[in-house]
């Protein structure tokens, strides 16, 4: 189904808010206390339904283990409505995968089965989910009433000034995670806030830009008046190749220090990334206001690029493997998408077919236009030489100005390429054949 939004009406982002609870002793352990409990029915809900066949129906559960629960674990009633639902929604999950595991051995695309059902899945984070005006609610003078196992508590807290204000002013506040920076002895609370920002026009957004993403430029950006942007991965891929050297060292040992070891440089390397994926999102947002920018739509790339795993790879092959799959390009893509909506921009997908092989000045697309899957683009067509990034980023940019044309002519974005119907996608990549880089395609500012 062609996924496409008619924009007539203010749209909603969700943003999250970080509030530094500051307790006292009493209250630190009342809070700890029920993260701990809520974690242990958790698991216990999660033992249940495995036990009785996998179970995802989350009434079903709700209503064979809420008595449980309120008996074992004294939770409160809300909270207890939470856990079968946060179980089942996880068995879902795992049977989803379970599918496309099954889909994908009958393929040949792999022959590895799925394991995520072979046992309970286990809780070992102990966040808890809270309802606004049930669970928690805010108190003038900076204060937050959340409920424990003992009854509520009213705790100062400190936060981001904007979000304070948002909150404050106009934004609608939903659900919240209570979250512990254990190594900190510290309690967060995550509020999920919702904000209306003004719906996109043609004539506001008459901007276009293209961002290829990859692993020696973890970004390059490109307009159609010829500008650029290079984001370089260099420093990023070295420290995230030593945390997994590191890792490997430390795997090998096997030790419980080991193992204690491991957990700290998981956490260290995921905010290595994250800091990264938003510093770049940052800055493409703020040179770029007023933008459509296109992102090409990665999903299942790890299936259709040809790529040699296993025995048969080689140690540079692995190497490569590994830069493919552990830099999060999804989240580089979530950061930039709700940035550019609070900034008055807003980020479209298109098609990722061929975008580094395609020549956008002739159109000739082959395999060798990439001599030796390096840095250099030479079509071999019309010869046309360029840095084989840019070339992605620019028929990116091509394409999203199509997705931008049919938007002046019909009044309706899409949003996300169809990929429901072959003929579908082939008459999209025959419109994407014929474009061509030419500063005549720039719209008339």
């Amino acid at each position: 189904m062609l996924c496409e939004v008619l924009y007539t009406c203010p749209m909603k982002q969700l943003i999250t808010a970080k509030l530094k609870l500051h307790t006292d002793p009493a209250q630190f352990a009342a809070l700890r206390t029920t993260q701990l409990a809520y974690r242990d029915a958790l698991n216990y809900v999660s033992r249940y339904s495995f036990a009785r066949g996998k179970k995802s129906n989350q009434q079903w559960l709700q209503h064979e283990t809420y008595a449980a629960m309120r008996a074992l674990y004294h939770l409160p009633a809300q909270m207890a409505c939470n856990v079968p639902r946060q179980v089942g929604a996880t068995y879902k999950t795992l049977w989803t995968k379970v599918k496309q595991n099954n889909a994908a051995r009958k393929a040949g695309i792999t022959k590895k089965r799925y394991k995520g059902l072979d046992q309970p899945p286990k809780y070992a984070s102990p966040t808890l989910t809270y309802n606004y005006h049930r669970d928690f609610s805010l108190k003038p003078d900076q204060q937050v009433s959340i409920l424990t196992l003992d009854g509520r508590v009213v705790v100062c807290y400190t936060g981001y000034e904007q979000h304070l204000a948002l909150m404050q002013h106009g934004a609608h506040i939903g659900a919240a995670k209570l979250w512990y920076d254990k190594p900190r002895k510290q309690f967060y609370l995550l509020v999920t806030l919702e904000l209306e920002v003004p719906a996109p026009t043609p004539e506001t957004h008459q901007h276009v830009v293209g961002v290829d993403v990859g692993q020696r430029y973890l970004a390059v950006t490109a307009q159609l008046n010829n500008g650029a942007s290079f984001y370089s991965g260099k420093q990023s891929r070295a420290k995230a190749d030593h945390y997994a050297r590191l890792r490997k060292r430390l795997q090998q040992k096997g030790t419980r220090s080991a193992t204690r070891r491991l957990i700290v440089l998981s956490g260290r390397e995921r905010r290595l990334k994250q800091d990264r994926n938003h510093q770049i999102s940052r800055a493409i947002v703020d040179q770029h206001p007023h933008s459509v920018i296109g992102l090409e739509d990665l999903a299942n790339i790890r299936e259709r690029t040809k790529r040699t795993h296993g025995k048969h790879a080689t140690k540079k092959q692995r190497r490569a493997n590994r830069h493919a799959s552990k830099w999060a390009f999804a989240e580089l893509h979530s950061y930039l998408a709700y940035k550019a909506m609070l900034t008055g921009s807003m980020a479209v997908k298109v098609d990722a077919h061929y975008t580094s092989q395609a020549c956008p000045m002739c159109g000739h697309t082959c395999l060798d236009n990439r001599p030796k899957s390096g840095l250099l683009f030479v079509c071999q067509s019309c010869h046309y030489t360029l840095h084989a990034d840019l070339i992605g980023a620019r028929n990116v940019a091509l394409r999203t100005l199509l997705t931008r044309q049919d938007w002046m002519s019909t009044g309706v974005l899409s949003v996300r390429p169809d990929v429901s119907s072959d003929e579908a996608k082939a008459a999209r990549r025959q419109r994407y054949a014929e474009l061509r880089w030419s500063p005549d395609t720039s719209p008339a500012l």
